[in-house]
């Protein structure tokens, strides 16, 4: 892509209404654009981003035999009425109604629907387990929508569903997605801390929120440093390796501010490994039980033909949450550094450009061309600009690598950067080797 033709309407100033970087940076590079309170655009450098989010979970979820599916964001009301939850759930939930005047709802989460759904389509034991999910935009109305993407009315979710015959088959489910969380949150450069956490208005008595750490994270944590030695790459897709996983982490102390005990913090946690910090929510995940099947009757037949409730857990990643998250956590000063396998480019190019010569734009060029046969994702800076602002432009953006086609390059070689590190001297062979590493 060259930079000319790129939608991306970079501002110099800083917007008033952002008070947290995330927001501040993903306005100031065009990522989004507000549409009205707490509802956003995804301009294309902002959708990319998030495009690549979203393939790193829906890879993880079908690496553990989750199935993907879509459901509507338009729900009816008479399932949210069958599971109880229709006037509990609160003026988050904005309720509409149709030309005939029935009562429907923007879908806030889908427990109801897809109980509907399998309670439809499925009745013996033999299906079962099931792990069903997609990738849709929710909505929630919030009171005071505020921190950009990471706390809006309008965002993309993954959110998964588990049915099983019994609790104990439920539980294997539920170390799943555990697992697969913990590798989805790796690929994307975090280290995720699972902790036990409230249901909230979800239900069940089984939950985890997965944290990462970021000083203007909104959950105060108390954790033991040792959690971090806990490598998920060391355990295997099988139900022993994975319950030993969920009991090496509960072994190790870590917990938000709603489930903190000063005293059994420090009587599990030696004082120089204790960590107390903030971070950000991006994952959750709940079993509930019978809790929706029981209400909806959501039955199937065992292996005496008895008729059962399923049992079921729920699963979701924010992920447009997660774009402003990794910002939170990543960037240093002004500089957004965005992990590799989520930038929206791999490497920007660079050249010094004068009207009067055109000698390294049409290097850039030519190093462009074989960049893209090697399916490398690259920007060309083609704009007529002095190189002070193209730096601060390419820092802000926080593409991780740079070519800088200047005074420095001579026949074969270019001076060659990574975000916050020392520019070096290489060839074009030796480029192509460290980006594609």
């Amino acid at each position: 892509m060259y930079l000319s033709k790129l939608f991306i309407p970079i501002t110099k100033d800083l917007p008033a209404e952002a008070k947290i970087k995330s927001h501040q940076l993903m306005l100031r590079t065009g990522m989004i654009k507000q549409s009205s309170a707490g509802i956003y655009s995804w301009l294309p450098l902002g959708f990319k981003v998030m495009k690549k989010i979203e393939q790193i979970v829906r890879e993880e979820q079908n690496f553990i035999g989750a199935q993907e599916m879509l459901m509507p964001t338009i729900q009816s009301s008479e399932i949210w009425k069958e599971s109880g939850r229709y006037n509990d759930y609160g003026e988050e939930m904005l309720r509409i109604k149709d030309r005939q005047g029935r009562e429907m709802l923007y879908g806030p989460t889908n427990e109801e629907l897809i109980t509907d759904v399998f309670r439809s389509s499925l009745k013996s034991y033999k299906s079962l387990p099931q792990l069903l999910y997609h990738i849709q935009w929710k909505f929630r109305d919030e009171i005071r929508p505020r921190f950009g993407v990471m706390r809006c009315k309008e965002f993309y979710m993954k959110d998964a569903y588990s049915f099983d015959l019994s609790d104990e088959e439920a539980k294997k489910s539920y170390n799943k997605m555990f697992y697969s969380y913990l590798k989805t949150f790796n690929r994307m450069g975090l280290k995720a801390i699972p902790m036990s956490a409230d249901t909230g208005p979800i239900g069940g008595d089984l939950s985890h929120e997965f944290i990462i750490l970021a000083d203007t994270g909104e959950s105060q944590i108390y954790a033991d440093k040792n959690i971090f030695e806990i490598n998920p790459d060391l355990y295997k897709l099988n139900d022993q390796s994975l319950q030993k996983m969920r009991e090496d982490f509960s072994k190790v102390y870590a917990a938000t501010d709603e489930k903190y005990k000063e005293e059994e913090f420090n009587k599990m946690v030696k004082k120089n490994n204790q960590m107390i910090t903030k971070g950000i929510e991006v994952g959750h995940i709940f079993y509930f039980s019978d809790k929706y099947s029981k209400p909806m009757n959501c039955t199937i037949d065992d292996k005496n033909g008895k008729k059962t409730f399923v049992k079921m857990g729920s699963y979701g990643i924010g992920v447009s949450r997660l774009v402003g998250a990794i910002i939170e956590a990543k960037y240093i000063n002004e500089v957004m550094k965005w992990p590799k396998s989520i930038s929206p480019f791999d490497v920007v190019i660079i050249p010094s450009i004068s009207k009067n010569n055109k000698e390294n734009l049409d290097k850039a060029e030519k190093i462009y061309d074989e960049l893209k046969k090697q399916n490398i994702d690259v920007l060309l800076d083609d704009v007529d600009e002095n190189m002070s602002n193209k730096f601060k432009k390419h820092d802000l953006i926080g593409v991780p690598y740079q070519i800088i086609i200047g005074s420095k390059s001579k026949g074969n070689n270019f001076e060659f950067k990574e975000l916050n590190s020392q520019s070096e001297i290489l060839s074009l062979e030796k480029i192509k080797l460290k980006i594609k590493k």
